[in-house]
C-alpha cells in the first residue's frame, strides 16, 4: 500500500478555529478529521503537509514528519485532511486524482513522488495528473458542515475505535436502550447516572469523571481525564474533547479539549476550541425565532452565508472567555483571545482578542493575553511552546494591525 500525507489545502472556511491549528487537527466528531483518515487507513501515514504560517507549531505535536517527504517513497497518496468519513477501499491508480465537483477542490490523489511535492507546494495537481470527479460533497467547508454532520462522524468514530481496556456499564448504572455503551476500566461513574442509549452509542474514555445526577444521551463522548460536572444533561451529538469541564445542559456540541463549562446554563449545536472559559450561567440560543435558516459571518466583515440549518448556535475560538450571565445569540462566532463581559449579547460576529465591556470594545493587550493563556494552561500542568507563542503572536498582529 502506499504511504500517505494527509495535506491542509487551505480552503476550508472555519473561521477562528484554524488560527492555531491546521484544518485536519480539527475534532469533527469523536475523532480530528486526521485520527479518523489514519483510522480509515492504518499504518499508511508519511507525514502531513500543512501552510508553512503552521509547519513549526503543528510539527511541535505531530505524530509524524510536517512538510517533508521521504527519499524512498516511489509515490504517495494525499489525502485532504478535510475529507468528513475517508472510503477506506478508495485508492486511485497511481497518476491519477478524486476532486469534488461543486469545489474542484482534491479528496485525494496518487502521485509519484515528484508530482505530490508539486501538488503539496503549489496546490495544483501535475498537468499529466487523470482527475475523475466526485459528485457528493465529502469534504467539511464550513463549520456548519461539522455540526450537521455530527450525528454521522461521532457513531462511525465510536463504532471505529473499541477501547481494549474497558467494558460495559456495572449493575450500579441505570442505562436505557439497545445501542452499545462502553466505558474505560480507569473513568469513576458516580451513583444516579443515567446513560441513555437510546438514539446511539455512548463512550467514556480514560480517566473521565460523570457525576452524581449526571444523564448522558447518545451518540455521546467523554474523552480522557474530563469531567462532566453533576446532575449535569448531556444531549446526543456531543463530544466532550480531553481534560475539558462540562456541566449545564448542552446538545449537539464538540469540545476541542481543555475547556470548561462547569456551570448551569445551555449551550447546543456549537463548536467550541481549546482554553475556552464560559462564566456561570451562559447560555447561548441555536433557533431563530422565525425557526427559519440560520446565516452566520465567520469574519466581521466578510459575507454572510446560509448554513442550510434551522439550529445552529456558537462557535468560539481558542482562549475565548465569558462572564457569568452572558447570553450568547443563534449563529455567533467568537474570535480567538476574545474577552466577552457584557450585561447585553455580544454581536454575532466578534473579533479576535476583543476586549468587550458594557464601556465598549478594545483589544485585549498581548503582554496581558499571554500572562492568562500561561496561567489557564499552567492549571492543567501544560506550558505553551515556542512555536505556539510564536504563532499567537502571528495571529494576534495580523488581526489587531491598526486597531
Amino acid at each position: 500500500m502506499p504511504r500517505m500525507i494527509i495535506f491542509d489545502d487551505g480552503r476550508g472556511q472555519f473561521g477562528p478555529m484554524t488560527d492555531l491549528r491546521a484544518s485536519f487537527e480539527l475534532r469533527t466528531g469523536m475523532l480530528t478529521t486526521a485520527g479518523r483518515i489514519k483510522q480509515s487507513r492504518p499504518k499508511q501515514l508519511a507525514g502531513y503537509w500543512v501552510p508553512s504560517h503552521l509547519r513549526a507549531a503543528v510539527a511541535d505535536r505531530a505524530d509524524a514528519p510536517v512538510n517533508a517527504l521521504a527519499d524512498d517513497d516511489e509515490t504517495l497518496l494525499c489525502v485532504n485532511g478535510r475529507w468528513s468519513v475517508p472510503e477506506d477501499d478508495l485508492t486511485p491508480e497511481v497518476g491519477h486524482a478524486l476532486i469534488e465537483s461543486e469545489t474542484r477542490d482534491v479528496i485525494i490523489a496518487h502521485l509519484r513522488r515528484a508530482d505530490a511535492e508539486f501538488f503539496l507546494t503549489s496546490g495544483e495537481l501535475p498537468e499529466r495528473a487523470q482527475v475523475k470527479d466526485h459528485a457528493d460533497r465529502v469534504l467539511f467547508r464550513y463549520p456548519w458542515d461539522i455540526i450537521g454532520l455530527a450525528w454521522r462522524t461521532i457513531p462511525h468514530d465510536i463504532f471505529r475505535t473499541r477501547m481494549l481496556e474497558a467494558g460495559v456499564p456495572g449493575a450500579n448504572i441505570d442505562t436505557m436502550g439497545d445501542h452499545p455503551i462502553e466505558i474505560h476500566d480507569s473513568a469513576r461513574i458516580a451513583p444516579h447516572v443515567v446513560l441513555d442509549a437510546s438514539q446511539g452509542p455512548i463512550v467514556i474514555h480514560e480517566r473521565a469523571a460523570i457525576r452524581p445526577g449526571a444523564v448522558l444521551c447518545g451518540p455521546c463522548s467523554v474523552g480522557r481525564d474530563a469531567t462532566v460536572i453533576d446532575r449535569a444533561h448531556i444531549k446526543s451529538n456531543t463530544v466532550i474533547g480531553p481534560h475539558c469541564k462540562v456541566g449545564g445542559e448542552v446538545g449537539a456540541t464538540i469540545f476541542q479539549g481543555y475547556s470548561n463549562k462547569a456551570h448551569d446554563g445551555h449551550l447546543g449545536d456549537s463548536w467550541v476550541g481549546k482554553w475556552v472559559n464560559f462564566g456561570a450561567g451562559t447560555t447561548n440560543s441555536n433557533l431563530l425565532n422565525t425557526y427559519g435558516e440560520v446565516a452566520m459571518r465567520l469574519e466581521p466583515d466578510g459575507p454572510r452565508r446560509r448554513s442550510g440549518l434551522n439550529f445552529l448556535g456558537t462557535i468560539v475560538g481558542d482562549h475565548a472567555k465569558f462572564a457569568i450571565g452572558t447570553r450568547i445569540m443563534t449563529g455567533t462566532v467568537i474570535g480567538t483571545g476574545a474577552m466577552i463581559a457584557t450585561s447585553v449579547p455580544p454581536p454575532t460576529t466578534v473579533k479576535r482578542f476583543a476586549w468587550l465591556t458594557d464601556d465598549g470594545e478594545r483589544v485585549y493587550r498581548y503582554d496581558k493575553f499571554v500572562e492568562v493563556v500561561r496561567a489557564v494552561m499552567e492549571r492543567r500542568r501544560k506550558a505553551p511552546s515556542e512555536a505556539y507563542l510564536t504563532l499567537l503572536r502571528e495571529v494576534y498582529e495580523r488581526f489587531t494591525a491598526g486597531s
